[in-house]
C-alpha cells in the first residue's frame, strides 16, 4: 500500500517555473515505478512524465520534452517534477502515481494515486 500526497503547484506567470513534490508513505516506493500526470477541465488525464524505481529510465511526453525534469529520491520517499517554460496550457490538476511494477510505465493504469495539486499558468 502506498499513500501519496502532493504539493507545490500553484500561480505562475507564463514562462515561470514550479517544483511538485510527492510525499509518499509505505516501504514500497523505493521499489515502485511512479509517474506525474495533468488533467485539465474536460480533458482526459495525461501522463507528463514517469520514472522506473531506481530513477535510472524516465519517460517524457512530448509536450514537455526539455522543459520538465522528473526525478526521485528513495531515501526521502518522495518524488519531484521541476517544471519550467510553463505555458497557460499547462493549467490543470497535477498527480503522482505509484505502481507496483519497477520499471517505467506509460500508461494511466497505475494503482495508487495521490490527490492531485493545481497549477494554474498566467499568460
Amino acid at each position: 500500500q502506498v499513500q501519496l500526497v502532493e504539493s507545490g503547484g500553484g500561480l505562475v506567470q507564463a514562462g515561470g517555473s514550479l517544483r511538485l513534490s510527492c510525499a509518499a508513505s509505505g516501504r514500497s516506493f523505493s521499489s515502485a515505478a511512479m509517474g506525474w500526470f495533468r488533467q485539465a477541465p474536460g480533458k482526459e488525464r495525461e501522463l507528463v512524465a514517469a520514472i522506473n524505481w531506481s530513477g535510472g529510465s524516465a519517460y517524457y511526453a512530448d509536450s514537455v520534452k526539455g522543459r520538465f525534469t522528473i526525478s526521485r529520491n528513495n531515501a526521502k520517499n518522495t518524488l519531484y517534477l521541476q517544471m519550467n517554460s510553463l505555458k497557460p496550457e499547462e493549467t490543470a490538476v497535477y498527480y503522482c502515481a505509484a505502481d507496483s511494477s519497477r520499471y517505467t510505465k506509460v500508461n494511466v493504469n497505475y494503482d495508487y494515486w495521490g490527490q492531485g495539486t493545481q497549477v494554474t499558468v498566467s499568460s
